[in-house]
């Protein structure tokens, strides 16, 4: 299998996740939804598991790359709190059911998948304040959960926000992380 089989295989994976849940998610299904062989699945996912966890990889690596887009191309360099939470506030949004799934799923389960979630948020989401004085942290995180909030809004509304609210709404988080707390 090559890679872009590998990749049509997680593309699947997810799909079938987005339609059917996680508990849905068996090389049968993988290998009739990408129209590949069973045996061509197992290659590159010896385990149930395996497969799992490439697709936890493979969703987390596609909601990184959106905040990557965001700030530009990060070449190593170090970036500011106020930049990292603008990025994580701006790629937060149209969430579908299968990110909301895999993410609650790693939440509940002590595993290598809640690994990979946890990378990224350590990476690009501001962090729990270390003291209730520290006003720039609590600025953040405030901007962290209420971006939050509005992805796992979006997750789960029958309808979609407005272009224009949304992107306001986006703006005002990040003002949120950004303003002096009276």
């Amino acid at each position: 299998m090559r890679e872009s089989k590998r990749e049509a295989a997680l593309e699947a994976a997810k799909r079938i996740v987005q339609r059917d849940g996680v508990t849905a998610l068996s090389y049968e299904a993988v290998a009739a939804e990408a129209e590949l062989t069973k045996g061509g699945i197992l290659y590159h996912f010896p385990s149930r598991e395996d497969l799992l966890l490439a697709l936890h990889r493979y969703v987390a690596d596609q909601w990184e790359q959106c905040m990557i887009s965001e700030v530009g191309q990060v070449n190593g360099q170090s970036l500011d709190e106020d930049t990292k939470t603008a990025a994580y506030v701006r790629a937060s949004q149209n969430p579908d059911r299968a990110e909301l799934l895999l993410t609650l799923e790693a939440a509940t389960q002590n595993t290598a998948a809640s690994d990979v979630w946890n990378g990224v948020y350590d990476r690009w989401a501001a962090q729990e304040p270390a003291a209730a004085e520290d006003d720039e942290a609590v600025r953040r995180f405030i901007a962290r959960l209420a971006a939050d909030g509005l992805w796992f809004y979006e997750s789960i509304a029958a309808g979609e926000l407005r272009p224009e609210v949304r992107a306001r709404l986006v703006e005002e988080i990040i003002a949120l992380g950004q303003e002096p707390i009276p």
